[in-house]
């Protein structure tokens, strides 16, 4: 098999259901096509889940931080470009730029660590072991990513409970687990649709701590770090355990 280039770019539409008020494209949807990007790049160069899924291994996603400019408007075609800046036994750093296909507007940049689990196990494995490491000859490491790197959220004391929520059968991925884009738009609704009519959402970075399963309460734990900045942590209940963290996050919004 010839060796592909190692970035690949995928095209995308902002379908009109998958976009706001402002007919631009809500954050959730866009961290559906960068995962997507992410799975077409690894499986079109076979350390994806097409080869993984067989021997019961899987990638999981343990940080994403997307830092946007604009977003991609109703109907608008745009591209993502995903690649492999580093790769380490039980670590992967992905990055993003998401763009117009005529590749004239950058509407921004995205950054991620993943990791490879036995799905039966649910153990972290050796991501260099994987066809002899061949996600080594796809790691790009001059191509530009010009956003903040991704650094673990700090909680206060002064973090309030500001919601819980139960999940449901509409919040379950494919692994059995509540999905990570659920994550994402649970904490994006704790802003009333008031706030979003004078701000515009500039980053987001999320880190998964641990799953949550359909069933288990979500419970928001919300603390301001200034006017325009906020963290989250999301902790699971259930019948077994209460307020364990699964999540913390940070929103950064501009006014506009």
């Amino acid at each position: 098999m010839a060796t592909l280039d190692k970035i690949g770019r995928y095209d995308f539409l902002a379908e009109p259901f998958h976009c706001d008020f402002s007919k631009k494209l809500f954050m959730g949807h866009l961290g559906n096509h960068l995962l997507n990007a992410a799975d077409f790049h690894s499986n079109d160069r076979d350390f994806g889940m097409n080869y993984l899924n067989p021997i019961h291994k899987t990638w999981v996603l343990s940080r994403l931080a997307i830092e946007m400019e604009d977003m991609p408007e109703a109907y608008e075609k745009f591209s993502v470009e995903t690649w492999v800046e580093s790769a380490m036994r039980y670590f992967t750093n992905r990055n993003f730029r998401i763009c117009s296909t005529d590749d004239k507007k950058v509407y921004g940049y995205g950054r991620s660590i993943w990791a490879m689990i036995d799905t039966q196990t649910r153990q972290p494995q050796n991501i260099l072991e994987i066809r002899d490491g061949e996600i080594m000859k796809y790691l790009e490491t001059e191509k530009e990513c010009p956003i903040g790197g991704l650094s673990r959220v700090k909680m206060g004391k002064e973090a309030k409970l500001v919601r819980s929520i139960n999940t449901h059968y509409n919040d379950v991925d494919i692994n059995g687990h509540i999905n990570s884009i659920k994550y994402i738009e649970h904490v994006l609704d704790l802003f009333d649709i008031s706030w979003y009519k004078s701000h515009r959402l500039k980053r987001f970075d999320i880190a998964y701590v641990a799953e949550s399963y359909c069933g288990d309460e979500l419970n928001f734990y919300q603390e301001t770090i200034d006017e325009n900045t906020f963290h989250v942590r999301i902790t699971k209940s259930n019948d077994e355990v209460k307020d364990v963290e699964v999540v913390r996050s940070l929103t950064k919004f501009i006014k506009d």
